[in-house]
Parts: C-alpha cells; sequence; structure tokens
C-alpha cells in the first residue's frame, strides 16, 4: 500500500482528487488532507513522511515550497496547481511530475505510473532541482496570497467564483456567498472566521458575526444614537447589515481611507 498526503487549500477540489486518485490506482491510501501551509508544517513535524506527495503550490496562507525550507524531505511529489505550463515543463524535464488543473485522470495516473517506475529505480534528484524551486517560487510568492476565487457548488457541479465579484459573505445556519450579480451560492467552509483569513482585510471587512462585507458593496452608512452602525448594501443584495458599537470606530478607520 502506498501511503499518500495531500496539500490542496480547496475542499473541494482535495475531495476530487481524491476520488481521481483512488479511480486510477485502488493502491494509493490518502492518510491525510493538509488544507493550509501551517498545516502541514506542524503534520510534518509530528509525522513521518509518506511515500507520495500531492501539492498544491499557490495556498491560502503561503507558498508550498516554503516546505522544502523547513524539513529536509525526500518523499517524490506529484504538483497539482493552476499555474504556468514553463514550469510544468521544468518539473517534467528534471523528473517531478506537474499536473494542471482541473487534473485529467489519465495524465494522473501517468504521474503515479511515473512515480512506481522511480520506486523501482531512484535516482538521485537532478543537481540543479533547487535552482529550479527558486526560479518557479520567485514569481509565486510576489503574488499575492489572498484567495482570487471560491469554488461553489451548483447543481453538482463545480463552479469558480472571482473574489471580486463577490459583495458579501454571509452566515445563515450555513456559509454564503452573495455576488454583484445578485447571485447567491452555499460555501463548503465551516466558519467565517476561515474564510476571513483568506481574504484581502483592505477590500473585505467582517461587519458582524454573520456577515463580512465588500468595501465597493457597501451603498450608505447611517450612524445611530447609541454608536452603532447600519450599513446598506448596494442592489441587488439591497441588505442591511449592523456594525457594533464596538467595532464602529475600526470599521470608520477602515471605510474612511
Amino acid at each position: 500500500m502506498i501511503k499518500a498526503v495531500i496539500i490542496e487549500d480547496e475542499s473541494l477540489i482535495a475531495r476530487e482528487l481524491q476520488v481521481k486518485i483512488a479511480a486510477v490506482a485502488d493502491d494509493v491510501k490518502i492518510v491525510e488532507v493538509l488544507p493550509s501551509l501551517k498545516s502541514a508544517k506542524k503534520w510534518f513535524l509530528q509525522n513521518a513522511e509518506p511515500d507520495l506527495l500531492f501539492m498544491d503550490i499557490q495556498l491560502s496562507d503561503g507558498v508550498s515550497f516554503e516546505l522544502f525550507e523547513h524539513f529536509d524531505l525526500h518523499c517524490p511529489v506529484i504538483f497539482t496547481t493552476a499555474y504556468d505550463e514553463y514550469a510544468i515543463r521544468a518539473f517534467k524535464v528534471n523528473g517531478i511530475d506537474y499536473l494542471l488543473k482541473p487534473i485529467d485522470n489519465e495524465d494522473l495516473a501517468n504521474a503515479i505510473g511515473k512515480f512506481r517506475r522511480q520506486a523501482e529505480s531512484p535516482t538521485k534528484p537532478p543537481s540543479n532541482f533547487e535552482e529550479l524551486l527558486k526560479t518557479i517560487q520567485t514569481p509565486l510568492a510576489e503574488r499575492s496570497v489572498f484567495k482570487e476565487k471560491f469554488i461553489v457548488s451548483v447543481r453538482n457541479t463545480w463552479v469558480p467564483v472571482n473574489t471580486k465579484d463577490i459583495a458579501c459573505f454571509v452566515r445563515d445556519n450555513l456559509n454564503y456567498v452573495h455576488t454583484f450579480g445578485g447571485d447567491k451560492y452555499m460555501l463548503d467552509y465551516n466558519t467565517l472566521e476561515e474564510v476571513e483569513e483568506l481574504l484581502d482585510p483592505k477590500v473585505f471587512y467582517r461587519a458582524s458575526r454573520q456577515c463580512i462585507v465588500n468595501i465597493e458593496a457597501i451603498q450608505s452608512v447611517k450612524p445611530h444614537e447609541n454608536q452603532k452602525l447600519t450599513l446598506t448594501l448596494k442592489a441587488p443584495a439591497k441588505m442591511e447589515v449592523d456594525v457594533s458599537r464596538e467595532k464602529a470606530p475600526a470599521f470608520k478607520k477602515w471605510f474612511d481611507r
């Protein structure tokens, strides 16, 4: 049995990858799914390396290459990412596979087959491996670590929603996103705290326990005698959001900049 770990911050994509791995390689057992760089660092401190690692590159809290700076990892890695094909060519030339999202079953099967062949005839990584990591890591590290899109489920289909198109996130038993276009989607996150950590604080503000608002979605702000505030969001959301007296000064500073 091949023990494998997935590092992927999109829970829906992580689950899809698990299903695809099970379909093309029933002897690969996923022992852990790690949703962030922080959780990955903690896991590797407490556990031995797996036989195989499936790793996204751009995570919500950083770049996964940082793991190589903290740990002397020797397990083979199959990178899964949405980034450029120049990096793909570089990794393939140097014996490390790199799958472009959305991941194709045949490509996944070939990557695992490549892992099997390398396991049977292990070879030393190329001497310029670290240089390749630096080349690819640099432009990625310079990019924003804030989430650029969220994956939502619509009639059993996964749909990407760009973060800039989201007017607000609302907690109503479950978490939902409301877009500037008037659409409402259920979000696969347990808490708004998880969502808040992924957002650019210059653009999004946690106005209340139930709502995170986009600054571009705010139509007006009404102050009350008790020092609370009421935000009115632009149509089509057209909802009102109360900001507590305690949060009002911080909100005003954020909004008036």
